[in-house]
């Protein structure tokens, strides 16, 4: 059965909204497009590589993959080798129109269409995505949360909760790794069971 891994970068106050460049999503007015750049540095960039070991399929949002197809199709390198090369699965309301080679529509029942993929699929990486994120942490659909945090604060933009969440359990599989500039990569595996709660008091006696 494969993996579905979550891969987010986000401020220390959650701001995940267009990381990469200033035309990647400037809904809102978003002033701080391409925020994460000046903080790339050659720790970052091993743990993207490394990150996309294994990775044998994309499934992104309907607007992300549209900047990505606008994008990695005219571009070299390894990274775009692998984009171009991997099939794709769009998860989108509505059947849309997707010409970059090796698209396809997931459909219209999520839940029955990731099953699938699992099936097909060891690494399932979905990248950016934020509104169909919010789908995956609701209903707790994904096996692994890659998630770079980077050490500015931004106030305003899309959040990575920003619709709230289930109360869901996660496991540190891997050292947490710092950058040099302040970025800090944490890799999560979902668990079963909710959160649970206890008395601090009752420690401190102990």
């Amino acid at each position: 059965m494969g993996r579905i891994h979550i891969d987010l970068f986000t401020t220390l106050d959650g701001v995940a909204q267009a990381p990469g460049g200033p035309e990647e999503d400037p809904t809102d007015d978003f002033a701080f497009g391409g925020w994460q750049a000046p903080l790339i540095d050659e720790v970052v960039g091993e743990q993207i590589d490394s990150g996309m070991e294994g990775m044998d399929a994309l499934l992104l949002g309907r607007r992300t993959y549209d900047i990505f197809a606008a994008y990695w199709p005219h571009q070299g390198g390894e990274i775009a080798e692998l984009f171009n090369r991997l099939p794709k699965y769009v998860a989108s309301r509505q059947s849309p129109t997707l010409e970059w080679a090796g698209s396809s529509w997931l459909g219209a029942d999520t839940v029955a269409s990731l099953g699938e993929l699992r099936e097909k699929h060891q690494n399932i990486h979905v990248i950016g995505s934020l509104d169909f994120v919010q789908t995956l942490l609701a209903e707790r659909l994904f096996d692994r949360l890659n998630l770079w945090v980077y050490p500015i604060l931004l106030g305003r933009g899309k959040k990575v909760f920003a619709d709230g969440v289930v109360p869901t359990n996660l496991r540190l599989i891997e050292p947490v790794v710092a950058s040099p500039k302040g970025a800090v990569m944490q890799r999560y595996a979902l668990v079963e069971g909710t959160p649970a709660v206890g008395n601090m008091a009752e420690i401190d006696e102990a």
